[in-house]
C-alpha cells in the first residue's frame, strides 16, 4: 500500500490567522487533491495507484515545503506583532551617558560604578563625573551651588551642538543667586518642584509592605533644631510668638546644642511635635526637615511651608499640623498642647499602610535624567530662567 497522505490542523490554524487568508491554504495544491481522495477512499474503497500518483513522495514532499515555508512567515509574523504589543519583547536600548560636571558640595566625586543607576532600579544608564566624556555625554548636569560660587564653570566653546544640559539644585529661590547669567543656556531642570523637567522631591510614601514600626515613647512636648536663625526668616518670628505658650526644646547650632548625626533622629523621637519649619516659603518646598526629621523620626510634624494643599499632594492629610489652619500663635500651642492621646495617635494612622522613602542621594536623583530622557523636549530652552524659577 502507498504512504497515507499527511495529516496537518490548516483549519485550526487558519482560525487563528484570518489575515493571511484562504490563499496560505492553497500553498500545498497536493493537501486538497490528497484530502479530497483520502475521504473518498472511506467512503468507496481503495483508490488504484494511477488516481494515487498525485500523493506520491515528490508530490508530498514539495507540500511539506511549501507547509515549512508557511509555518516561517507565519513564525515572523508572530514576533513581529509581540514586539508592538504593550507589554511584548522589548527592544534593545542603547545605555544613555549623564556627565556630573561638578558634583555637589564637594571636589571629590563618589565611586560611580557602571551599575550606580541599576541600584536604583534604572537601567541602560551610564553616570558619571569623567569631563572628558564631554563630546560623547547624551546630557550633562550642572548643580547650581558651584556654578554660584565659581568653583565651577560652563564649558560653553566646548559644548557639542545640540546637546542637552541640565540645570540642578534643591535649594529654595531665597537662597538662589546668579540666575540672570545662565539666559538661554539650559535645557532642563532637576528641582523639587512639580514642574520641573525632572522632578525629584526630597521624600515621597511609598506602600508598606509588612508592619509598621511602633512609635517611640514620648517625653517631651515640641522639638526644634536650627542651625541657622534669622530674625529676619518667617520662621524665626514664628518661633518667637509661639515659644511663650508651647514648651520648644531647641537643638542645633544657633541654640549651642548641636547634634551629632546619629544623634538627631533619636532625640527627635522622643518628642510628640516637631517643629518642620522651612527657611522660606517656596512653591512645593518641602525638604527632609519634614520627610527626614519629623515623619522617620516618628514625630508629628508642625509645617510651615507651602499651602496645606501643596503637602496634600505628597502626604495624607491627617499627618500633619499646618500652621495656617490657626488663627493665631497661641491658638496653635493650645491645640498642640490640649490634644489627647486619641487624637495624637490618629495623626500616624498612615504608618500601617505607608512607609516613607527618603531621596536624598545625588546619585539617585541624577540617575533620574535616563528615566525621564526619552519624554523630555529636546528642543526646549530656558531662556529666563530666573524668571522662571522665582516665580
Amino acid at each position: 500500500p502507498s504512504t497515507p497522505c499527511p495529516s496537518f490542523p490548516l483549519s485550526t490554524l487558519h482560525k487563528f490567522l484570518p489575515q493571511l487568508g484562504p490563499p496560505w491554504l492553497a500553498a500545498c495544491p497536493a493537501w486538497k487533491s490528497c484530502s479530497k481522495r483520502k475521504r473518498n477512499s472511506r467512503l468507496q474503497g481503495p483508490v488504484d495507484e494511477s488516481s494515487a500518483a498525485g500523493c506520491g513522495p515528490a508530490r508530498r514532499l514539495r507540500g511539506w515545503g511549501s507547509l515549512a515555508g508557511g509555518a516561517l512567515l507565519i513564525a515572523l509574523w508572530l514576533l513581529w506583532l509581540l514586539e508592538l504589543a504593550p507589554g511584548g519583547a522589548p527592544a534593545h536600548q542603547p545605555t544613555i551617558t549623564i556627565l556630573v560636571w561638578h558634583w555637589p558640595f564637594t571636589d571629590r566625586p563618589p565611586e560611580l560604578p557602571s551599575n550606580t543607576c541599576a541600584h536604583y532600579g534604572i537601567a541602560h544608564c551610564h553616570l558619571s563625573a569623567n569631563r572628558s566624556l564631554l563630546a560623547s555625554a547624551d546630557a550633562v548636569v550642572f548643580h547650581h551651588r558651584e556654578l554660584e560660587t565659581r568653583r565651577s564653570y560652563l564649558p560653553l566653546a566646548q559644548r557639542p551642538h545640540g546637546q542637552p544640559w541640565v540645570w540642578a539644585s534643591m535649594e529654595s529661590p531665597s537662597h538662589t543667586h546668579g540666575l540672570g547669567r545662565l539666559r538661554g543656556v539650559f535645557n532642563w531642570v532637576l528641582s523639587y518642584r512639580r514642574d520641573s523637567d525632572i522632578f525629584v522631591p526630597y521624600g515621597r510614601m511609598e506602600a508598606r509592605s509588612g508592619p509598621s514600626p511602633p512609635l517611640p515613647t514620648k517625653s517631651g512636648l515640641a522639638a526644634w533644631v536650627i542651625s541657622n536663625f534669622q530674625e529676619r526668616q518667617r520662621r524665626a518670628r514664628l518661633y518667637r510668638q509661639l515659644s511663650p505658650h508651647l514648651q520648644v526644646d531647641v537643638f542645633g547650632r544657633a541654640s549651642r546644642r548641636p547634634l551629632c548625626a546619629h544623634c538627631l533622629l533619636p532625640t527627635i523621637a522622643r518628642y510628640r511635635f516637631y517643629l518642620s519649619f522651612e527657611n522660606s516659603q517656596h512653591q512645593d518646598y518641602i525638604t527632609e526637615k519634614f520627610w527626614r526629621n519629623a515623619l522617620v523620626a516618628g514625630a508629628v510634624p508642625v509645617v510651615l511651608g507651602p499651602p496645606r494643599a501643596t503637602y496634600e499632594a505628597f502626604v495624607p492629610p491627617d499627618s500633619f499640623v499646618h500652621v495656617d489652619d490657626f488663627g493665631s500663635p497661641r491658638e496653635l500651642a493650645a491645640f498642640l498642647s490640649g490634644m489627647n492621646e486619641s487624637h495624637y495617635r490618629r495623626f500616624f494612622l498612615w504608618r500601617d499602610r505607608l512607609r516613607v522613602r527618603l531621596l536624598d542621594d545625588w546619585r539617585e536623583r541624577f540617575c533620574a535624567i535616563c528615566a525621564h530622557y526619552p519624554h523630555l523636549p529636546h528642543g526646549q530652552v530656558y531662556e529666563d530662567l530666573e524668571g522662571w524659577f522665582q516665580a
